[in-house]
């Protein structure tokens, strides 16, 4: 996953349709395997964009987005969000998730 800054999240979200954007801290041990998770989840989906952002770098967005802990996925349609998951469980409950999702918004 790419790592964004504040100013390429905004641009990304005006250019996908759909995107996965992981919101973590480098310190956290469930953020760290939420990651790992990801990164399996993610080949599985080539038509979707996955990135991670450290919240510590844009708390004013974790308030705008009402980001309530980390690790948190955001999937953004349309540059709304459409779903936050906290609880990453599985990659199994990730991928059904995410294409349940997808599936929902095209």
């Amino acid at each position: 996953m790419k790592k964004l800054q504040l100013a390429e999240i905004d641009d990304i979200l005006d250019k996908e349709e759909t995107v996965c954007l992981f919101v973590y801290t480098p310190l956290c041990g469930t953020c760290q395997l939420a990651e790992r998770m990801l990164e399996v989840v993610k080949e599985l989906f080539p038509g979707i964009p996955f990135y991670k952002t450290d919240i510590n770098y844009m708390p004013e967005r974790a308030v705008t987005w009402k980001i309530e802990s980390v690790p948190c996925l955001l999937l953004f349609d349309g540059g709304n969000i459409v779903q936050k998951l906290y609880a990453f469980h599985s990659v199994t409950y990730l991928y059904e998730t995410i294409k349940k999702i997808w599936a929902e918004n095209r």
